[in-house]
């Protein structure tokens, strides 16, 4: 005979029909197919990739991850991923879905679809101005909303080290500065070096540098359709010395900047850009992406 004193033991449900409300429900997270450009982040190990490719291995799906510089790893499908930092389980496509070519970015990494920005992180790239700022932005900017990473512009160097220990670099908190014309004896090392004795910069401070003497030059000249930059005299201001060269309007501050917009608009990709500028900003975005080891 059975009791009406209420539930059974372990029953959610009572005797008169109503749900026990008191008892706990598992979460039920989303499901997201693990469809090529999906970017997601393995909790375990804290790497972060675009889907390339997916293939069932030993009765379970396998998916590869491909991080910004290429570098591979993969996973089993299931849970344990994040997507813009909520948790997600991630399921194998469904049947008939077209594979899909991983687009590129104007940097040449893997193309992130339908990925929001992160969060802007506690680092920062400073670069000396506006146009080494948009230049940045044009070639990495995909790169750098993805990873959470902000550039700011800062008016010369000349206060490098004050500003650097303003800004307390820490483990958590990591600086990355490019500096233009960056050559021996030039008075841009000069500054670096200060800065890099100073305890304000060991270990969470990248400095790097190209040679020319403005990111302008960073522009490979066949990109503009000239042999080389124009030779500029020193008596003359270099930006309007270039502008003159070229036949452009160079007297004014406007002039100056809408000549650097008609450059900037032949730049589509980092194949328009010197080595020498490349290896220096990718090197600076893996300093500020690397893990933090506290």
């Amino acid at each position: 005979m059975q009791s009406n004193n209420g539930p059974s033991a372990g029953s959610r449900t009572s005797n008169w029909g109503y749900q026990d409300l008191s008892a706990p429900k598992a979460r039920a997270l989303p499901q997201v197919q693990a469809t090529r450009g999906l970017v997601v982040e393995d909790v375990q190990t804290g790497w972060v990739g675009a889907v390339v490719r997916i293939e069932k291995s030993g009765g379970m799906h396998i998916m590869e991850l491909a991080d910004r510089r290429d570098k591979v790893r993969a996973f089993p499908l299931g849970f344990g991923f994040l997507i813009d930092g909520e948790p997600v389980e991630v399921v194998a496509p469904a049947p008939g879905t077209p594979p899909r070519k991983a687009g590129r970015t104007a940097s040449g990494s893997v193309k992130v679809e339908g990925q929001r920005a992160r969060v802007a992180k506690a680092s920062r790239i400073w670069v000396e101005g506006k146009h080494d700022a948009e230049l940045v932005e044009k070639v990495w900017g995909d790169d750098l909303r993805v990873e959470g990473i902000v550039v700011e512009p800062l008016r010369g160097i000349d206060d490098l080290t004050a500003a650097v220990k303003d800004f307390a670099p820490g483990p958590t908190r990591r600086l990355g500065v490019l500096v233009d014309h960056l050559v021996p004896h030039s008075k841009e090392s000069r500054i670096v070096a200060d800065l890099m004795r100073s305890p304000s910069a060991k270990n969470n401070v990248l400095v790097v540098g190209h040679p020319y003497v403005d990111v302008w030059q960073a522009i490979k000249p066949a990109t503009l359709g000239i042999p080389a930059w124009p030779v500029i005299p020193r008596t003359m201001e270099w930006k309007k010395g270039i502008l003159k060269a070229f036949g452009w309007p160079n007297s004014t501050a406007e002039d100056i900047g809408l000549g650097w917009q008609r450059l900037l608009s032949r730049v589509n990709s980092y194949s328009d850009l010197e080595p020498s500028l490349l290896g220096r900003v990718e090197e600076v975005i893996d300093f500020l992406t690397a893990p933090v080891s506290l």
